[in-house]
């Protein structure tokens, strides 16, 4: 059995419960008796429709989270792998800069001060 039709019963039994406790109400507001079914008065059945409601949201929500949690996972490694990506490419590209500075003859820190500068427009 699947799931959906285990929530669509759970979407009509408060479906139900909720038509009960109106009809409960209105008894009560027409007339002077209090009709109680079971013991439960028409604001017992608004809890119950409640719950039941609730318990059919988060069933729903955790069947939706179960189809997806794949396409979520793949998602969230091809995020991870391209960041890696980018900061190997930055080493490589802070390592190339260093090499450059070194046969130059100066340091790593004066070649990135003047390639900052010549980005600005000086230098």
């Amino acid at each position: 059995m699947g799931i959906l039709p285990l929530i669509d019963l759970l979407v009509l039994v408060g479906s139900g419960t909720l038509i009960v406790g109106f009809l409960l109400k209105a008894v009560d507001i027409v007339t002077r008796y209090q009709p109680t079914i079971l013991g439960f008065s028409s604001v017992d059945f608004l809890l119950m429709t409640g719950v039941v409601w609730l318990f059919a949201l988060v069933l729903a929500a955790r069947t939706w989270v179960k189809l997806n949690e794949p396409k979520l996972l793949e998602l969230r490694r091809a995020e991870f792998d391209r960041e890696a990506r980018r900061r190997a490419d930055d080493r490589i590209y802070s390592a190339d800069r260093c090499e450059e500075a070194d046969a130059a003859g100066e340091t790593a820190h004066e070649a990135a001060a003047g390639e900052a500068g010549a980005g600005r427009g000086g230098a």
